[in-house]
């Protein structure tokens, strides 16, 4: 039976020592959450009578996980990043903010610096035989009126289901792009339909998945930042209908309000208009922004993110 000693006075002062409570130096915030960390790994250890060598397993594995850079790929298949999008509705339920396009996760794989264009874009470097997808949509206002000059910032994954920047064989900025919308609210997108994707197979993430008898798959997706002067920003993607994960996300991203529809076109009189030859898609979707009730809503959250080298 485990001896039960971190609620003591004893140990409760060697945790304020170690968290830096004891000194006038320092981030008093993260003081705060060292010393919650630490208390809460303690009380985990006693409860469920972790042994060293289940606590070392953990340590190694927190090791590994690091080195293949995937932290960000965990914390969407345990939900904690569901969870904290969760939190932000129950916050703005609470104060009476509703309405417009909801929010979803963010993932790990966005890039900073694609390149804008106003309009209208080509988002693929024609070296994937995928189909083409031609996207398009408005972005709105609470009451549906446009918005113009908002800033459409979307990226996808390719038919393989890699990202690039993250996969060195695809070019730079590959399915990358930044839309300025027009005086209606519009933005257009030419690109090529995604796939979804599984977790790296010999990876920490998918390994911990494994033993928790789950998959680590992805429907196939569209990220987008919606971002306009006086509006809250929005971090959100549309999943794609049909697809056999859809409601079966192991990144649980998916949500009402999100699915789009591609509408598979095999007329050859509508594809010569379009400037393709043979079967294309198109999809339709229009977001709806919320009016920003500060200006610190109008930015992105501060989350590290990757930033395409020069």
């Amino acid at each position: 039976m485990t001896v039960k000693i971190a609620h003591t006075a004893e140990v409760q002062d060697f945790f304020k020592e170690v968290s830096g409570l004891l000194n006038d130096q320092g981030n008093p915030r993260l003081k705060q959450l060292v010393k919650r960390i630490v208390n809460d790994v303690a009380r985990l250890i006693e409860d469920l009578q972790v042994s060293p060598d289940e606590f070392w397993t953990a340590v190694d594995y927190m090791n590994r996980l690091g080195a293949r850079q995937e932290a960000g790929l965990l914390v969407a298949g345990l939900g904690i990043e569901h969870y904290l999008d969760l939190q932000l509705d129950a916050q703005d339920a609470e104060v009476g903010l509703g309405g417009g396009t909801p929010r979803t996760i963010e993932g790990p794989l966005y890039v900073a610096g694609a390149p804008l264009a106003e309009g209208e874009v080509r988002m693929d470097d024609g070296r994937d035989a995928g189909t083409v997808m031609f996207l398009q949509g408005r972005v709105l206002d609470a009451d549906g009126q446009p918005v113009a000059g908002a800033v459409v910032d979307l990226w996808h994954a390719n038919t393989q289901g890699t990202y690039s920047y993250f996969d060195s064989t695809q070019s730079e900025f590959n399915l990358r792009r930044r839309i300025i919308t027009d005086g209606e609210g519009r933005y257009r997108a030419r690109s090529i339909v995604p796939s979804g994707y599984g977790c790296p197979a010999d990876g920490p993430t998918q390994e911990l998945l494994d033993q928790l008898g789950r998959h680590g798959n992805r429907p196939a997706h569209i990220h987008f930042f919606i971002s306009a002067t006086g509006y809250r920003h929005l971090t959100t993607q549309i999943n794609l209908a049909g697809d056999e994960y859809l409601w079966d996300d192991f990144a649980y991203a998916t949500r009402d309000g999100l699915i789009g529809e591609l509408r598979f076109v095999e007329d050859a009189a509508a594809a010569d208009k379009r400037g393709v030859q043979g079967r294309f898609a198109e999809m339709d979707f229009d977001f709806h922004l919320q009016p920003a009730p500060k200006p610190a809503c109008e930015q992105r959250s501060g989350r590290p993110r990757a930033l395409q080298d020069a």
